[in-house]
């Protein structure tokens, strides 16, 4: 029988040089950070085993992010426990407000056009949503926009955020048709997306999808995500609530999860 998640882990393993040290700061935020934000060996090694990532691999990605002073470690028995540092949640809070933020669900009607002069003189101009958090500005107009060319939206979509976004629609079409056969397959599941998720929106940002180019491979991609993203998180969820030999229950979820994409609630 073939493995149901097989697309999103060669997608993961196919990206060139994984970096599992990375992958680990993921799981943390997606899955450890509101339950208590400690996870165990045990069961950070059987979510990372089912996509591929072997025990000595992992033990090697934790040993840098301890030495580097992302995470910190104590001893439970024959487990050991991980937590983020003080530092490494400072590194790693400010990107959770992107990650999970709520995605647009109706039209802007009202936009900003900001310009800004380099210290070399070039002029930068962006357009968003006038209630976006924008930073100051050399210049600001609001209002709305009466034109926008297909040549323009092309240029809002460089070629790597367009493969990117390829990447993505991939992944979430193989979700759409897959048929998890476990908690854990929801939970490994969730990693993977959150994980393609977080390189793109901390690396591209959002593009509003009124001006995303005809030819986009999503529209809406913090939508999609969202969407799946909600069917994805009670099995998740329930993995995280599970026992089974060395993995004990961890934390129940505090409120900051139901939060996440505007609501796991919201249809």
């Amino acid at each position: 029988m073939s493995d149901p998640i097989s697309p999103l882990i060669n997608a993961l393993h196919n990206q060139g040089r994984l970096r599992v040290w990375s992958l680990v700061i993921t799981a943390f935020g997606d899955l450890v950070q509101d339950r208590g934000g400690e996870i165990s060996t045990a069961r950070l090694g059987a979510l990372l085993n089912r996509v591929g990532i072997e025990q000595g691999t992992l033990r090697t990605a934790l040993s840098r992010l301890n030495r580097d002073g992302w995470v910190t470690s104590t001893r439970s028995g024959r487990l050991s426990l991980y937590r983020l540092s003080e530092q490494g949640l400072d590194r790693f809070a400010p990107a959770t407000t992107q990650i999970y933020a709520a995605p647009q669900t109706v039209p802007v009607s009202r936009w900003a056009m900001t310009l800004n002069i380099a210290a070399d003189g070039i002029q930068q101009i962006e357009l968003s949503p006038a209630d976006a958090d924008i930073p100051p500005a050399d210049l600001r107009l609001t209002g709305s926009i009466e034109t926008i060319s297909e040549s323009y939206r092309a240029t809002l979509l460089g070629e790597g955020h367009r493969h990117a976004l390829e990447g993505l629609r991939d992944d979430l079409e193989a979700l759409e048709s897959a048929r998890l056969e476990s908690d854990l397959d929801a939970a490994a599941s969730r990693l993977l997306l959150i994980h393609r998720w977080r390189r793109i929106t901390l690396r591209y940002g959002d593009i509003a999808p009124e001006l995303m180019p005809a030819d986009a491979p999503l529209k809406n991609p913090r939508l999609a995500v969202a969407q799946a993203y909600r069917r994805l998180a009670p099995a998740a969820e329930t993995w995280l609530d599970s026992a089974d030999g060395d993995l004990a229950p961890m934390p129940p979820a505090d409120a900051r999860l139901a939060r996440r994409f505007g609501g796991l609630q919201e249809a």
